[in-house]
């Protein structure tokens, strides 16, 4: 092995595809489940380069033979560089947060910071923080002990201007966990957030909410593979290529989910959408008729609407934590609250919109035409509004459609475009 990441799991890590892009060298992702696993590899010496990620960033310090002092400080390194046989520590997640902060202008300046979480994620996040002025940097734990505050603690006080998640609450497989109420904190500024899968964790989607600006930790994890990899080939850190290589990995992962009225041509639309952009098709109706070993119609038949609306729920939560994949979604989707939020962790929602009087009913267990379907639009309208980022009209040539949904999906990641 020559460069790449070892940690305990590392089954939806996208180090390879960035460390390739950045470097133009071959990236191993190499599991190390247990303890013995990595002092193994650690004594074994045979790399050139490589990074450390969970829950190895401690375990590695004693294996150095020297330990730059940011590192030693913070008592985390997660880059380690092999030099003629001697071990070089490096913690380049301290550069990649700072990066994150600075890149959205969050300025911690004679600010209050609470950092969400005790782990060692949390003392570099602390030692950025304080090293750029905070006034106060406060740790919140479940338990509050060793000094930190409980969360309740701190809702209590309301107090802090920058919040940060440095646990793995909301964190793949675990999507949807939130720590806080952000509406106990009236002066918050920002939210950051270390986690990158997904890209939108409950806690960042609770402050766009509140129109508080919210920022994932991807951009934070290809600022620090920059500087890991100039450490790697001892050269000079570039930091012009981070937001680019960020934008193309956002672009290849993120999933694309499609709402609309029944039969406003989500499927259609997305079989063509997933093929242009290299994405796996994902249809929640067959997904739903796996699992309930029916038809749909079968289902409202023989067990109801609210059933159904149970096994659609089941399905949206299992594939929206999955990446890449456009999702068409039945019409009926964005009934049950949460659904949308749901699809937005790791990618956009788009409407996909159709003339009422050209929608097919035949088949569609709810679509009975006529006056019951124009007041269905009426009333599914403001869901659909409010549970997508974008609308996309499917009034003409498919060719067109797909052209304006990929313009969308574009714009909805990187309005900057």
């Amino acid at each position: 092995m020559e460069y790449g990441l070892i940690g305990a799991k590392l089954g939806h890590s996208y180090s390879r595809q960035i460390h390739e892009e950045i470097g133009g060298y071959s990236y191993e992702l190499k599991e190390l489940p247990t303890r013995a696993d990595a002092e193994a590899f650690l004594e074994a010496r045979d790399f050139k380069a490589v990074n450390v990620t969970i829950p190895y960033k401690k375990l590695v310090i004693p294996y150095c033979d020297e330990v730059e002092p940011r590192a030693a400080a913070i008592g985390a390194v997660n880059t380690l560089v092999n030099r003629d046989g001697k071990l070089y520590g490096y913690n380049t997640d301290y550069d990649g947060f700072a990066y994150l902060a600075r890149r959205h202008g969050v300025r911690f300046r004679g600010k209050t910071v609470l950092i969400l979480g005790s782990g060692g994620t949390r003392n570099t996040v602390a030692a950025v923080c304080r090293d750029r002025g905070a006034e106060r940097v406060v740790t919140l734990s479940r338990s509050g002990a060793d000094g930190c505050i409980t969360y309740e603690q701190a809702e209590a006080s309301g107090e802090g201007q920058i919040i940060v998640n440095a646990s793995p609450a909301g964190m793949y497989p675990n999507n949807g966990e939130c720590l806080l109420d952000l509406k106990k904190f009236p002066d918050l500024e920002a939210v950051l957030d270390v986690v990158y899968n997904p890209f939108r964790t409950e806690l960042l989607l609770r402050a766009e909410e509140l129109g508080i600006p919210a920022y994932c930790g991807m951009e934070m994890l290809v600022a620090q593979a920059v500087y890991a990899s100039a450490r790697f080939l001892d050269r000079k850190v570039d930091l012009s290529h981070v937001e680019r290589i960020h934008r193309d990995i956002r672009r290849q992962v993120s999933n694309i989910s499609l709402i609309g009225m029944p039969g406003c041509g989500k499927s259609t639309v997305g079989r063509a959408l997933a093929r242009a952009l290299g994405k796996t098709y994902v249809d929640l109706d067959d997904v739903i008729e796996q699992v309930a070993k029916m038809p749909i119609p079968d289902i409202f038949a023989q067990r109801g609407e609210d059933v159904f609306r149970k096994y659609e729920a089941d399905a949206v939560r299992e594939c929206a934590k999955n990446h890449g994949q456009v999702i068409a979604c039945g019409g009926g989707v964005i009934k049950t609250p949460g659904n949308a939020r749901l699809l937005r962790q790791n990618g956009p929602v788009l409407w996909i919109r159709r003339p009422v009087e050209k929608l097919p009913t035949t088949g569609r267990p709810l679509s009975m035409g006529g006056h019951s379907l124009k007041k269905m639009e009426a009333e599914r309208t403001p869901l659909y509004r409010s549970g997508s980022d974008a609308a996309v009209d499917n009034f003409g040539r498919l060719s067109d459609t797909v052209r304006d949904a990929v313009e969308a999906f574009d714009q909805t990641f990187d309005p900057g475009n």
